[in-house]
């Protein structure tokens, strides 16, 4: 069976899953809209309501169970002292009532989201004030809105993390961030229209919001499995699961309330091993490993267990199957691919080949609905061999216009290559009509025939699939194709993700953006000098690079030297000027640098060249 087409074939319509997502209900945001302080919507849940009823034919049966699932929105009590609102982002806000006021966990994207789910609950609970805040890993879909339920920072609301956060949490949105933007709406299907032709959601939750990203630095990093914390009278036993859903992440236990949060670890989906926003490659060996460690933490601990997404799991003994199956996917995964790889097989060949078990395969919260089996085994052969598959046909192939030209050539040209691929559509091969017609496109991006044909093909494609976010991609490459590239709607690089980079990651921001053969020629070395951090950057840029070095000592060979405050020095990045900043010696070797920074462009086409 296709593993990102496939429908799920057990009996079950609604069951336990339906039940679980209702349970605890105590009220939804009505009306479910979200705006921010202009007036914009950054939130509709309300275009969701077309998800009633049976599964149309342009929408894969499974999935669109799953988006009726994730698309209930309100304010649900999971536990005694346990809330969560969902439906009001990407991902659950979940606040713990404490002895005097509310602990706040994963609080969405957006402040205006953020907000609005703070005043649902206090609305329908109490006006408690917010004691504490919990980041449980540093994806911005669980720090973006922390200025919604901590607009005022003070010194006495502790913040959590995990070992690691801020350093994950600003590069993996600034050093790749503009790509990974740009892929990102093709994910979520952020610009698609809300409807059953369209976007349905995307398998973990409905869509990302739009508002104001912040990001308010932790204030204790938790470090170690066991490590223990009271939170306005409430006691935390965190578990550390570095490398697996992120690169710092943890689940924990709270024991009086006996409920466990897992994080993103175990939702009711297959989650991805490799992200197609682009990222780098999660280990599933640890993420198997991990889980199999909350097996023996929690089993006999917790009747609930609630996650950054999705709907709680009741039940001592429904956790721990839970638990185990999600491990045994992820090492199911990891071990095949492995097997299959020493077997000489491509990641290519391994994602048309490898099967999960039945008794897997058949568990909802297994489906490829968010992660996709034939992805993830592509990923994990990534981590373990890298791009090149040991075909030397494939070690020094033509980038994708040259190589288009020549199929389309060979194929007698672009009508006979559009033709075939019409044929190749009838015949319900779309996989390979889709490759025919890239080349077209490729080969000629005013091809009017080969683009519509293209669209047409990845709607059929999309509609058919079972994995939301290959739905999107499909619909959202349909889209570029028939209306041009469109304006991205939001950008995670906010100011105070900008804040919480430190210089060294400042510099790099630089580095990487620097258009080498423009810099070939130049050689310059400048210090900037940051005395309320008590250090000064030695700066050279030599061969097209920039490198660098920290230390107390100014560099008597440096050509300038600048004196500056670190919101100063975001400024001049920023294209804002030297202002205030003091300046000894020659001032045109900065000029000359910034001449060669480049700006990258966050509305690249993708399905065109």
């Amino acid at each position: 069976m296709n593993p990102q087409t496939a429908s799920a074939t057990g009996d079950d319509e609604g069951g336990d899953d339906f039940a679980d997502a209702d349970k605890g209900f105590i009220a939804a945001l009505t009306p479910g809209v979200v705006k921010n302080a202009k007036g914009q919507v950054v939130w509709d849940a309300d275009a969701y309501r077309f998800l009633k009823g049976d599964a149309p034919k342009t929408a894969d049966k499974s999935l669109w169970r799953q988006s009726q699932l994730v698309a209930k929105q309100g304010l649900y009590k999971v536990a005694d002292r346990i809330y969560q609102v969902r439906g009001l982002d990407l991902s659950n806000m979940t606040l713990i009532e404490g002895d005097t006021g509310v602990i706040v966990i994963d609080p969405l994207i957006s402040a205006e989201t953020a907000a609005a789910a703070l005043k649902l609950y206090r609305t329908h609970r109490s006006d408690r004030k917010v004691t504490a805040l919990i980041y449980t890993h540093p994806h911005v879909d669980h720090f973006g809105g922390c200025r919604g339920v901590l607009p005022h920072r003070t010194d006495d609301v502790p913040i959590l993390a995990p070992d690691g956060f801020m350093e994950h949490a600003v590069s993996e949105n600034v050093y790749a961030g503009m790509a990974m933007q740009r892929r990102s709406g093709y994910m979520y299907g952020a610009q698609l229209p809300k409807s059953a032709a369209g976007q349905i959601g995307c398998g973990l939750g409905q869509t990302v919001s739009l508002g104001s990203i912040g990001l308010i630095p932790p204030t204790k990093d938790i470090t170690r499995t066991g490590q223990t914390e009271t939170l306005d009278g409430v006691r935390f036993e965190f578990q550390m699961t570095p490398g697996t859903e992120a690169a710092a992440e943890m689940n924990f236990l709270l024991p009086e309330l006996r409920a466990v949060c897992m994080a993103e670890n175990a939702t009711h989906t297959m989650h991805n091993i490799i992200t197609l926003r682009g990222a780098q490659v999660r280990d599933a060996r640890q993420w198997a490993r991990y889980l199999n460690e909350s097996v023996a933490l929690f089993d006999g601990k917790a009747d609930v267990a609630f996650a950054s997404h999705h709907w709680p799991t009741w039940g001592g003994d429904v956790i721990v199957e839970l638990l185990e199956q999600q491990r045994d996917l992820y090492a199911y995964m990891h071990d095949q691919t492995l097997r299959m790889i020493n077997a000489g097989m491509t990641g290519r060949e391994i994602a048309e080949e490898i099967e999960l078990p039945p008794a897997l395969a058949e568990v909802w919260a297994n489906r490829g609905y968010y992660g996709s089996l034939s992805h993830n085994v592509k990923g994990i052969y990534q981590r373990y061999m890298g791009w090149f598959d040991g075909n030397p046909a494939h070690l020094w192939e033509h980038p994708p216009v040259a190589e288009a030209k020549r199929y389309v050539k060979a194929l007698g040209g672009r009508s006979a290559t559009v033709a075939k691929a019409r044929s190749f559509a009838r015949e319900g091969d779309l996989r390979f009509a889709a490759t025919l017609l890239n080349h077209v496109v490729f080969a000629d991006p005013g091809h009017r025939a080969a683009k519509s044909e293209l669209a047409a093909v990845y709607t059929r494609l999309g509609q058919g699939s079972e994995n939301a976010v290959w739905r999107n991609f499909y619909l959202s490459g349909a889209r570029e194709l028939r209306e041009g590239v469109k304006e991205s709607p939001v950008s995670v690089v906010s100011a105070d993700v900008l804040m919480a980079l430190d210089v060294d990651q400042l510099i790099d921001s630089v580095a990487i953006r620097i258009v080498g053969p423009k810099a070939w020629d130049l050689e310059s070395r400048m210090d900037w000098s940051l005395p309320a951090l008590g250090k000064i950057w030695h700066l050279t840029l030599r061969h097209g690079v920039l490198t660098y070095r920290s230390d107390t000592k100014a560099d008597p060979a440096a050509g300038v030297t600048l004196t500056m405050t670190k919101p100063q020095l975001l400024a001049m990045l920023a294209g804002k000027g030297l202002g205030d900043i003091e300046v000894e010696g020659d001032v045109s070797l900065l000029a000359k640098l910034l001449a060669v920074v480049g700006k990258p462009d966050p509305d690249f086409p993708i399905v065109t060249p």
